[in-house]
């Protein structure tokens, strides 16, 4: 199982954006527990889809708004109704996440019971990096080359020429850091299967 503990930065000078966050994520994200406020301005959720997790995990702490800590591991079952309530290691392992999480620039961190945790940290740290740096109209070609347009359609809709859409794709690096997220996901995925086979 994969464990998200987000924790809000600067929550004493900001207003609180937890029940907005959990809101939002639990509306859009498959969740096997849902997002919930853990303690103060903590929330936390278990998954079991690396892909949506990671994807997630990356553009909450690229936002420079939270920190964000993936655990992956065992849990024990049967998991409580309540998030919170829940335990194992993963559990544990995200707590750790969190905390180192809070100390790094790219503000997330993995943490789990292989070494491949460390090499999942660094590329997802990059990502959220890469990620972080985008500006609003690399966002808006993104999201629309993401939904399966073309750059031509994507020219059309926002009204400016193909080499326009193709140099804010570039400029973000927008392929590039899916691509990343795509694979470390694949990795994620593997070791969560090697995990259930012990």
């Amino acid at each position: 199982m994969i464990v998200l503990t987000i924790d809000q930065r600067r929550s004493r000078s900001t207003e609180d954006k937890v029940e907005a966050l959990v809101k939002q994520a639990n509306a859009t994200v498959t969740v096997v527990r849902p997002f919930q406020r853990t303690a103060g301005d903590e929330v936390q959720a278990v998954l079991d889809d690396a892909n949506e997790a990671i994807r997630l995990a990356v553009m909450m702490a690229a936002s420079g708004d939270w920190s964000v800590g993936l655990g992956f591991g065992q849990v024990e079952t049967p998991l409580p109704e309540e998030t919170r309530a829940g335990r194992g290691p993963a559990f544990e392992y995200a707590r750790v996440a969190v905390e180192r999480a809070k100390n790094t620039n790219a503000h997330i961190a993995v943490h789990g019971p292989s070494h491949e945790a460390t090499r999942l940290e660094a590329e997802l740290q990059l990502t959220a990096c890469i990620v972080s740096k985008r500006r609003a109209t690399a966002w808006e070609a993104g999201t629309l080359a993401d939904e399966g347009m073309t750059q031509q359609q994507i020219a059309k809709k926002l009204g400016i020429t193909q080499q326009a859409v193709s140099s804010r794709l570039s400029a973000a690096l927008w392929f590039e850091a899916n691509r990343m997220m795509d694979e470390a996901a694949k990795s994620l995925t593997r070791q969560l299967k090697m995990l259930k086979e012990q």
